[in-house]
Parts: structure tokens; sequence; C-alpha cells
């Protein structure tokens, strides 16, 4: 026994002599232990546990350099590679994770929709269930603060600025002509269907020195990256149909959708206001295939659609009427490829086109518009640490636009090539999860006016508690005139506004609340001397103006089961001296107060979701010529509750219905008067009323799918 006794114990001092010890301490940037970090030697089995007072102690028979990793959940994992006789008496501090779900966001000016954002004001679901929206995307982004409700006109008014300050991206690329056309009164809708998009930001101000020309604001559309399953979507529409299918093989995936609107029944039964000889028809084609490498993905999106009506509207100096016809046919291909490269590198690239022709009648006279516009960007994205990232990139607009007018006794043709050079560069910086700062800078070369502009713009967010953080944002933004603008004359300048913001935000157990002070200042706005833009006016750059105010955002969806809503409030003070206004004053697209809550119930025992939400805008400026003001007095305030109802028949049929303005509110847009005054000397007018009061729509949606639960509830 005596003898087995020895050899154990020769036996284990061999062992240890063979062994090295690796020892030391592991604490966080302030000098805090950390207990439990993970401690170990890469490639091997060898390693320990740091105790309470984050210490850590074990042996290895590894010999040479080696790879100490130290890692720990909210801490970012580190290592130490030396030869593992030096690997004792460490002290190892870990930094927080910055890429943590409570980490700090740049959130001031952006709202995101997305299903895989860290904070997400709203969900891709809630553009397209919202009531008042049917189902249009922009309609749903009517219902955030810092838009102004524009109910005849239908695109985004934000923060004070005009339709055109709002340009819209399909993964990153430009689209050019993101509306449908119609004439006054008659509301717009965006030309793309939520059915193939997943993700939405909304900047409402401050935004990525990736993006330009846009003086107010962007909206970027993601597409689906890739698809489920298989399936096919069928709709039945009191205004029409839609059908849509998304077929997957083993890297690649295609998906369809076409939509035919009509609105001649609907008017046989629902007259409006108009005298329609061609009621409104529409079609519209959309599809997006996809690719998958090794290193990245491939898309291209194609949409196409046409419209055609004519009507009589009513007219105060026109005793029938004024007679406008239109026929648009639109073409958008985008083509978009995101990889990785070697060494932490990432590209972004892509192309678009679009070719738009619109075909005007007003009376007598005919209008023949076409653009040609086309977009192509390259970006390149370098993750040197989790603390620093670098964005890059150039990019190239080109726009061709040419019109023709005629009438009986005028021919003319007008038209201008606009062609922009831009790049940009961006820096992501994150000194820990509680506090990050993003600077970057655009430069933008207009060829038309043979002219560079400089942007520079920072936003800065810094967290004050554990559900609370605020952050600020600066920039600079540039944007050429209009095409209404330029067609007549090419000697002016880029229009600026500098933009100023203060974002608070609350996020904690599924309820946000966000806060946003803001400043806009206009410069070079476009000024004429003639009502609206024509051949005879007389051009000048030296328009001005301001915006200001205050945004309020609140949503719970968790406070009442099954009850998700939200409220928004806005308060926008901003005046201008553009176009040809003879003075400062606040534009007539603009309200000064905004008001929206939404709300979506799930009632189970009905199997439906029941939706309810209501607009209200304070009234808008209007010019009355009997009096001496411009701009003076205001309309009535406008008021809108809209209903939808769901009802799931079974797993995949739907039964849709909802009403816009259910109460019927006797809403006015502005008023027309008379170009002369009566015999009193009195100009007459007339209200400028919506085309009809209420709106019903009535809808049956099927998907067959091979899981066969997928509906189109998300559609609607």
């Amino acid at each position: 026994m005596k003898i087995i006794n020895l050899i154990l114990i020769l036996c284990l001092g061999l062992i240890s002599h063979g062994q090295t010890t690796i020892s030391g301490k592991v604490i966080d940037t302030k000098g805090t232990p950390i207990a439990g970090a993970n401690v170990y030697l890469e490639g091997t089995y060898d390693g320990a546990t740091s105790n309470d007072k984050g210490e850590f102690l074990f042996t290895t028979s590894e010999k040479g350099t080696q790879q100490l990793i130290v890692s720990f959940l909210s801490y970012e994992t580190t290592s130490v590679k030396q030869d593992v006789s030096a690997l004792n008496n460490l002290e190892i501090k870990l930094r927080e994770d910055v890429n943590s779900l409570d980490a700090v966001v740049l959130s001031a000016g952006t709202f995101e929709a997305n299903d895989n954002s860290k904070v997400s004001v709203l969900k891709p679901l809630d553009v397209v269930t919202t009531a008042s929206a049917l189902g249009d995307f922009v309609g749903a982004l009517q219902t955030l603060p810092g838009t102004s409700n524009n109910a005849e006109d239908g695109r985004l008014f934000v923060r004070g600025g005009n339709a055109d300050e709002t340009q819209i991206f399909i993964d990153g690329i430009r689209v050019f002509t993101p509306y449908t056309p119609t004439t006054n009164n008659l509301p717009t809708r965006g030309r793309y269907s939520p059915f193939l998009f997943d993700g939405i930001t909304f900047s409402t101000g401050g935004y990525s020195a990736e993006y330009g020309q846009a003086l107010s604001s962007v909206l970027v559309l993601n597409t689906i990256d890739e698809p489920d399953q298989e399936k096919t979507d069928i709709g039945i529409l009191s205004v029409g149909a839609a059908l849509g299918n998304t077929q997957k093989w083993e890297k690649s995936s295609l998906s369809v959708n076409a939509t035919y609107i009509n609105l001649a029944p609907y008017l046989e039964v629902y007259e409006d206001r108009n005298d329609w000889e061609k009621p409104f028809e529409a079609a519209q084609g959309e599809a997006v295939f996809r690719r998958k490498f090794n290193n990245g993905t491939l898309k291209f999106y194609a949409a196409f659609d046409t419209t055609n009506f004519e009507l009589t509207q009513e007219d105060i100096n026109e005793d029938d009427g004024l007679q406008f016809k239109l026929n648009n046919k639109n073409f958008y291909v985008n083509t978009s490829y995101k990889g990785v490269l070697n060494n932490n590198w990432s590209i972004v690239t892509g192309l678009s086109y679009t070719h738009a022709n619109n075909r005007i009648g007003v009376e007598i006279n005919n209008i023949d518009d076409t653009e040609n516009s086309f977009h192509a960007k390259l970006k390149l994205k370098k993750r040197f640490n989790s603390r620093f990232k670098l964005n890059f990139g150039v990019e190239q607009f080109l726009t061709d636009f040419n019109e023709d007018f005629s009438n009986s006794s005028v021919d003319a043709s007008y038209g201008f090539n606009n062609n922009i050079t831009a790049s940009f560069a961006e820096a992501d910086l994150v000194f820990s999860k509680d506090l990050a700062l993003k600077l970057g800078v655009r430069a933008d070369y207009s060829q038309i006016f043979d002219n560079l502009q400089v942007a520079p713009r920072a936003a800065l967010a810094y967290k004050v508690s554990d559900n609370a953080q605020v952050s600020l944002a600066y920039g600079d933004f540039y944007q050429n005139p209009s095409a209404g603008t330029l067609k007549f004359t090419q000697d002016l300048e880029s229009q600026k506004t500098s933009h100023y913001i203060f974002n608070y935000q609350y996020v904690n157990n599924g309820r946000i609340f966000r806060a946003e002070l803001y400043r806009k200042t206009y410069d070079n706005l476009v000024k004429f001397d003639t009502p609206f833009e024509s051949f005879d006016s007389t051009f000048n750059s030296n328009g001005s103006g301001y915006a200001q105010g205050l945004d309020v955002f609140w949503r719970d969806n968790t406070s009442i089961k099954n009850l998700d809503y939200w409220v928004s409030y806005s308060l926008l003070d901003t005046q201008r001296n553009h176009r040809n206004f003879p003075t400062l004053a606040q534009p007539n697209f603009a309200s000064k107060h905004n008001f929206s809550i939404v709300g979506k119930y799930w009632v189970e025992s009905l199997k439906s979701q029941i939706g309810l939400d209501y607009v209200h805008a304070s009234g808008r400026p209007y010019t009355n010529p009997n009096t001496s003001q411009f701009l003076g007095e205001r309309t009535k305030s406008f008021n809108n509750i809209s209903f939808n109802w769901a009802y799931l028949i079974s797993q995949q049929k739907i039964l849709y219905f909802s009403i816009n303005n259910i109460f019927g509110f006797n809403n006015i847009n502005g008023y027309q008067y008379a170009d002369m005054p009566n015999s009193n000397g009195t100009f007459n007018r007339r209200a400028l009323r919506p085309a009809a009061d209420q709106f019903f729509f009535v809808g049956f949606f099927w998907t067959i799918s091979e899981k066969g639960t997928d509906n189109q509830l998300d559609n609607l």
C-alpha cells in the first residue's frame, strides 16, 4: 500500500510540474468586480468562472502563446493573447455591450416601423390596419406627429414643409414619382401597396447624410428580404380586385401583386360632387425577385401602373364647370444588392429607373408631360468594432423632363435636364450603451446650377435612465426646385433648410412616449410674380421662412388586454415668404394643431379586429379678397372619425369593412373666390368640400398557403 501511495504522489508531482496556473480578476470600467464571467483558453477545455470578488484561477498544460477569452452577458467579450507563463495576476476590464437591447438609440426625428428594430414606434401591421388610412401607408403615417392633415391632397406634409419636400426611397433607392396623379380636391394615394414591404423608416427631420434632395423628410420602404412560405392572396373588393402570389426556391423567391380599381360601380350607388364622364380607373402590378448568394442578397423590384379618368368639377368662374381628364402611365424598376466583404466591410448598391407620362386635358388645353429619371448609388460600410462604424458612398441622379402644351392658339414645349452628383460619409461613435454620436457630411453638385452644396449633419443620444433617453440632432439639407419651376427657368439656386431637434423618449413594457422640439429655417425658396408658375413668370431664389413646434406621441399595447392604441399631437408655428407671397405668412397647407388617436381592439369571441381612429386639424389659412389681409382667415377645423372591422371567417378568410368619416362631418378644405366682384363690389365664393363626405369599403380576402396559417390581416 505504501508503494502505491508513493507512486501516486510522484505522478501528481509530475503532472503539476507540467502545468501552468492562470489567474486574475475581472472588473468593469468602474472597477466593480464581475462575478460569473466565463474565462477560458480558446480551443481548449481549460477555464474557470470568476467568483464574487471577480477572481478566477485555473491550470493548463498548454504551452507557448495562447488566447485567453473573457465573456459575460451584457458586456463585450475581450481576449488577451500572450505566452501562458504571462497569464497570471491579470486585471481584465470588460466594457458594456453597446449592442444590447437596452442600449441608447439615435431617435431624434425618426420613427421606425420595423419588426427588427430595437425601438419601433409602429409595426408594419399598423401601417395598413389604421382605419382612416384606407390601406395606404401614407395615410397611416399621417396619424403620426409632425404631419399636417391635407385631406384634399393625400401626400405627406411634414413640419411646415409642402409635399414636394418629402422624398421616398425603396431599399435605399429614390422613387421619383411616388404618388398617383390626380386633380384638385381629389386626394392621391401612394403608388406602391404595402403587400411587399416589411419595414418603414419615417424621418420627420434631421435624417442621415445618406439621403439628400429633401428639405423636410424622407420615407424609406424596405421590401421583404425573404418570404417564409409560398402563398396566394386573393382580394375581392367593392372597388375592384387584387391578386398576389409568392414562390420560393432554394436560394431565390418571387412575389407578384396585381390590383385593378374601377369606381364606376361604387359611384352608381354613392354619388359624389363631381360629374364623372369616365370614373376613376387604375391598374397596378408589382414584382420582387430575390436571390441569395453566399455573402449577400440581390433584389429586383418592378412596378407598373396606369390611371385614367375624366370629369367635370364645379367652378365658381365656369357656369358649366371645369372639364378635366387624365391618362397616366408609370413604370419604376429598382435593383439593389447588399453583401458582406472581407475584414468587416459590407456593400450596398443599387439603381432605379422611372418613366412617367401624364396626358392632361383642362378645358381646351392639352398637356403632355414625360419624365425619365435615374438614380445610381454605391455605399461601403466598415465596422471597425462595436463602437465605431464608418459608411460612405456616392450617387448620381439624372432627370429628363419634357412638357408639350397646346390649345387652339398656342403650341409650346418646356423642359429641363437635372443632373446631380453626390457623395456622403457618416461615422457612428458609441462611447457606451448610454452615449452615442453620429457625425456626417453630404456634398451635392448640381449641374443645372453649376454649384456645390456641403451639408454637415450630427446626432447625439444619451440615456438618462434605464428606460429613458434624450437626443439632439442638427443638419443642413438642400433640394432643387420642383419640375413646375425648372421647366420654365433654371436660373435659380438650390433651396435650403437647417434642422435643430431635441428629443425625449421613454420605452417600457409595451409603452412608448416621445416628445420632440424642433426648429427649421428656410433659405433660397422659389418666388415668382404671377398667380402660378408660368412661362411669363419672373423667378428668383429670395424666399425664406421658418417652422418650429412640438410633437408628442404616446403608444400603449399592454395596459388593457387586446387593446393597442396611440395618441399623437403636433403644435406647429410656421411662416414663409415663397411663391407669389407678398410677405411672410402661414402657408395654406399648414395647420397649427394636429391631433389623432388610433385604437385597435381584438375581440376573441367574434374573431374580429375592430379599429377606430379620430383625426383633428385646426383651420388652415386662406385669402379673402374682400379683405386686405393676405392669408388672414381660417377655415373651420377638420374632424374625421373612421371605423374598420376585420372578421376572420376562418384562419385564412377575412371579411373586411370600413367607413371613412363615419359621422359625416362637413369638412371644408378652403374656398374658391370669383375672379371678378359682383354688382355690390363683393367677391362671391364657394366652399371647397371633399368630393364625398364619406367612403365605404367592403372586401373579401382569401389566402392559400403551405402552412395554412397566414392571412391578409397585415394587408388590410
